[in-house]
């Protein structure tokens, strides 16, 4: 199985204005010490506990408790399924971040600690004035910020629809990428019980069974990998596969969210879910049907499909905006709720 390729680097981006180019693109890109200058890292760089203590000065005295993802010390860090993919290896549990914090830096003498993971955590709600400190541009862009805290972790291979800007502001990173074709490769679990929302690899990155999952060494042989410090980012395009891991015994990631689509835009994946309960299980001659007519009204659509249709009737094939979308997404409701 051959190893993955380096992701590449740029070394002269600055935090202060992103470039749109960048924040456009297709391709995943390492922006090394883009966000080094800022006070999170700083305190980092001088340990764990001052990163800690750092986090605590924005801790609200009235916010909710965070959700902790804790598992015992056997997974090492692998927050994945339980042996017959029907549950979990992992609980969660709503705590106090501070809480977290001070569990992390204790665990962290610890020969065999368990793994605790507090995922996806929206910055302004439980860190307000974080962000005002370690300033950011994005131009017009509104991205969702939030903060990723942990210990030593594994996370699964995964898609998310935005575009993520990750960046490491305390302990280490190694993310390994695949390019978005490689679905096939990477087996891909449960799409309605996942760990984490989104469906996951089975594969064990760190043991890859190649028995059970042959075509993993081809998905390697297009993957890409950047070790990531403190004051690093990388831009992950949409729909890019990404496995993380957390290297250090208290990491911390703070990322932003944002789509390159109007906001009246729904997920696709609800299409597909609705497309396997309305179109996969069709007689093979009518699913061929359906694959030309999506073919047709949706990835091949263009200026000629509605052409030979007066403009005033195009109706829901004319472009979509606001009201449309909201028409569209009201006749859908009733239809389903027949």
């Amino acid at each position: 199985m051959s190893g993955p390729e380096a992701i590449p680097e740029r070394h002269d981006v600055r935090a202060e204005a992103l470039p749109d180019a960048l924040l456009d693109g297709d391709r995943p890109v390492v922006l090394r010490g883009v966000v080094g200058h800022w006070p999170m890292v700083q305190a980092a760089r001088a340990g764990a506990a001052s990163a800690a203590e750092y986090l605590r000065r924005f801790l609200r005295p009235d916010a909710a408790p965070v959700v902790a993802t804790v598992g015992p010390p056997e997974i090492q860090g692998r927050f994945f399924y339980n042996d017959d993919l029907r549950g979990f290896n992992f609980r969660r549990e709503h705590v106090p971040l501070d809480v977290v914090l001070r569990t992390l830096l204790r665990e962290a003498a610890s020969a065999a600690p368990p793994s605790i993971y507090v995922a996806s955590t929206t910055v302004d709600t439980w860190l307000p004035g974080f962000r005002s400190d370690n300033p950011i541009g994005f131009g017009p862009r509104d991205p969702l910020a939030s903060i990723w805290i942990g210990n030593r972790s594994r996370i699964a291979a995964h898609q998310d629809v935005p575009d993520n800007l990750a960046c490491v502001v305390a302990g280490r990173r190694r993310v390994t990428l695949f390019p978005p074709g490689q679905l096939r490769n990477l087996y891909i679990g449960p799409l309605d019980l996942t760990p984490a929302g989104q469906p996951i690899s089975l594969v064990d990155f760190a043991a890859p069974d190649l028995q059970r999952f042959p075509r993993f060494a081809e998905a390697m042989r297009h993957a890409m990998v950047a070790e990531l410090d403190p004051g690093d980012a990388i831009l992950i395009p949409s729909m890019w596969w990404h496995h993380m891991e957390g290297l250090a015994d208290f990491n911390v990631l703070v990322n932003y969210w944002w789509r390159q689509s109007p906001a009246r835009m729904d997920t696709p994946m609800n299409a597909l879910m609705l497309a396997l309960m309305t179109v996969r299980d069709l007689p093979p001659a009518q699913r061929e049907i359906w694959r030309d007519v999506f073919d047709h009204y949706v990835f091949g659509a263009d200026a000629d499909t509605a052409g030979h249709i007066p403009e005033a009737a195009r109706g829901l094939l004319a472009p979509l905006d606001d009201e449309r979308a909201r028409r569209l997404r009201s006749r859908l409701l009733q239809r389903l709720n027949r």
